[in-house]
This record gives structure tokens, C-alpha cells and sequence, in this order.
């Protein structure tokens, strides 16, 4: 009988030794041919560590050590046909775009995960060198391309992003699209206010995804969110320069996925253009917005502090000048204080066919210029609680 427990005991040691070093795989880019501070190409080490990593067994953590990286082509990692359940891309360094736009105008990504399941993404800079981009869109003398996203997350789940920073994106910065289970936390975003089209974070047709303690100064939406989202958690966010974080733009098609369960809490937006805001086209939709939460917000000299707008068009090009049939309700107000840059602090500006619907302001109060600010209603039902400075304009 000892000896059958000694050679059991023997046998698990043995299974355990094997599953540990089976769950440590670890690759340094830098041994596979990638060069810092270097004007050579590091994409192909980068995609080989992603190969490797891939087809190992167990947990697999990819390095990139201090130092910047050229990557002058999209990258594509695609979780399809992998082995592997989990793999951790620590960055330590910088990865590098080209200072020439158009060598990746061709692309719509820079860096892309697809079909992924079991990602974390730690530290490190992603520089997309974006800067020459929007001086070209600017300056209306030249055709420029439309630019790429910097880092994209596309039909993958149980996702981890923590403490990147992205600078300088020609596009969006980064862009959740069709995934489930994704955390952002500490991620640090940072482009010039007069930069056009660089949203910070985009999320759409995305289930349970959660952004939180980060930093966003852009020069379009901190935040914004796409058809199809549901379950999605923001808190702790300094947005500024910006757009603010916005629902929308929906109605671009006719069928469109709703929108529904999103909270945005204990949050600043300093000097942007709007606070929390839902926005849609003037044109045909079946689209949808329900159950959101906008909660203990802080605003200083933002321009639309709260706003919904049915009557969505940039600039006023091309506008359909048609009713918006996205329709919006159940959305709640509460604890929102601090400063509008104009008058008007509070707008509801909603569709004539489907009218907001239990739109409610709990504990509100906004100023302009430290005096009395206003509000404006339009085709909006809502309620009332505490204090409510301006006062509500509803019907």
C-alpha cells in the first residue's frame, strides 16, 4: 500500500511539473529580430512572437522591451486556429507608425486583434504619428486619405487593456467592435483638440465592456458608442480637450441596433465641447436607446453640458432634413454639477415622430458664466427630483 501512494504521489508531481512548464512560454521580440531605437522594420518579429505564442500551450507572454519600434505596416494578430487560451503582450517600449500618412493609407488598422479569446494588453506607447494627417484634412488644398484606427479589438472576448497610451492617432485610437468581456482601465489617450476624427475610445455591437480610471484628451469624442452596445460600464474618466463621451451618431441606417444598459459615473470633462450626450441622424431608423445612467459628473466650461440631439449634422453639410426614427427613453440625470461655456445647459432636442420618453434630472445643477444658465426642450417628456438648476423645460 506505501508503495502505491509513494508512486501516486510521484505521478502528480510529475503532471504538475509538466502543466508549469507547459504554462510557461515566454518570448522576448528582441531575440526574434526586432531592433529599438532603429529605423528597421520590427513587424515581422512582432508577428512571428504573435505565431509562436499562437501555437503554444498554455499561458504565453510576449515582450517588448524599453526602447521605440518601427512598425511601418498594419499588423494583424487573429486569434483563429490558435492553441493557446491566454496571451499577454507586455509592452515596455514604444511602437512607432511612420511619419509618412500615406504609407498606411491602404490599411484601416494599424494594430488588429481579431478573433481572439483571452488577451491582455499591458503598458508600452502606441504612436501613430498622426499629427502631418490632420494638417492635410485641414488645410482643404490636397485629397487625403481618410486615415487609420491605431488599435483595434474586432469579434473577440475576454479582453484586458491596461495602462497603454495611445498618441497622435491619424483616426480613432482604439475601436471595440463585436467583442464581449473587455476591460479598459489606466489607458492614456492623448491627441491635439484640433485633431479631426480621433475618437478616443469607440465601442460598438459590444457586450459587457467596462472603461475606467483614464485619461482621454482628443479632438472628437472621448468616448463614443456605436450601435449594438449592451452592459457597458464607464467611471472615472477626465475627458478634455473632446467631444465628451456620446451615444452615437445613430441612425445612419435604417435597421440598427439598440443601444441599452450604459452608465457613465464619476466623471470630469474639462473645456469640451459636450458633457454626456445622445445623437442621431434626422432620417429614417428603427434604431433604439434605453436605460442609461449618467451619474456624480463634473463639468468645467463644457459647451453642451447635457444634450440629446435628434437633429444631428456636422458642420450642416448634407444634411437629411428628415425626423430621426431612433427612439430614445429611459434615460436618467443625477448629480451633474459644475460650469456650461454657453447659455444653454441643458438641451433635449428630440425627434417629432418618436418623442424622448422618461427623460429624468435628479439633483441637478449648471451655471454659465457663474450666473443662471437655461435649458431648451423640444418633443421631450421627462421628471423631476431635488434641486434643478437651470430649471426643466419639459412639457
Amino acid at each position: 500500500m506505501k508503495i502505491i501512494i509513494v508512486t501516486l504521489s510521484i505521478i502528480l508531481e510529475i503532471l504538475n511539473l509538466k502543466s508549469v512548464t507547459a504554462a510557461y512560454n515566454y518570448y522576448d521580440v528582441v531575440t526574434l529580430g526586432a531592433k529599438p531605437n532603429s529605423n528597421s522594420d520590427s513587424s515581422k518579429a512582432l508577428e512571428a512572437a504573435w505565431n509562436i505564442a499562437c501555437d503554444s500551450t498554455g499561458e504565453s507572454t510576449i515582450h517588448i522591451p524599453e526602447g521605440e519600434y518601427f512598425v511601418p505596416k498594419s499588423l494583424k494578430f487573429s486569434g483563429k486556429g490558435c492553441r493557446n487560451s491566454k496571451i499577454n503582450f507586455v509592452i515596455n517600449g514604444t511602437l512607432k507608425a511612420p511619419s509618412d500618412f500615406r504609407v498606411l493609407q491602404n490599411s484601416k488598422t494599424w494594430v488588429l486583434f481579431e478573433h481572439v479569446n483571452g488577451l491582455t494588453l499591458s503598458g508600452g506607447v502606441f504612436d501613430a504619428a498622426g499629427a502631418k494627417l490632420w494638417n492635410c484634412k485641414r488645410s482643404g488644398k490636397e485629397a487625403c486619405p481618410r486615415g487609420v484606427e491605431s488599435l483595434g479589438f474586432v469579434n473577440s472576448q475576454n479582453i484586458e487593456i491596461n495602462g497603454i497610451t495611445s498618441l497622435d492617432s491619424q483616426l480613432y485610437h482604439i475601436v471595440i467592435d463585436d467583442c464581449q468581456n473587455v476591460k479598459v482601465e489606466g489607458v492614456t489617450i492623448s491627441a491635439s483638440g484640433h485633431s479631426p476624427n480621433t475618437d478616443g475610445i469607440h465601442v460598438q455591437s459590444s457586450i459587457n465592456v467596462t472603461i475606467s480610471s483614464s485619461n482621454i484628451a482628443t479632438g472628437d469624442d472621448c468616448i463614443s458608442i456605436g450601435p449594438g452596445t449592451k452592459n457597458f460600464w464607464i467611471q472615472d474618466i477626465t475627458c478634455g480637450p473632446g467631444h465628451g463621451i456620446s451615444i452615437g451618431s445613430l441612425g445612419k441606417t435604417l435597421h440598427e441596433a439598440k443601444v441599452y444598459n450604459v452608465t457613465v459615473q464619476t466623471s470630469t470633462f474639462i473645456n469640451t465641447e459636450n458633457g454626456v450626450r445622445i445623437k442621431s441622424w434626422g432620417r429614417p431608423s428603427d434604431g433604439f436607446v434605453s436605460d442609461v445612467v449618467f451619474q456624480h459628473l463634473t463639468m468645467e466650461n463644457a459647451r453642451n453640458p447635457i444634450i440629446i440631439d435628434q437633429n444631428y449634422c456636422p458642420n450642416h453639410n448634407d444634411c437629411p432634413g428628415e425626423v430621426s426614427g431612433v427612439r430614445i427613453s429611459n434615460v436618467t440625470y443625477d448629480d451633474i454639477h459644475g460650469s456650461s461655456a454657453t447659455s444653454i445647459a441643458l438641451k433635449f432636442d428630440c425627434s417629432s415622430k418618436h418623442r424622448c420618453l422618461d427623460i429624468i434630472l435628479k439633483n441637478i445643477k449648471l451655471t454659465h458664466e457663474n450666473k443662471q444658465a437655461s435649458s431648451f426642450c423640444n418633443n421631450c417628456e421627462g421628471s423631476t427630483f431635488g434641486n434643478i438648476q437651470p430649471k426643466s423645460c419639459f412639457n
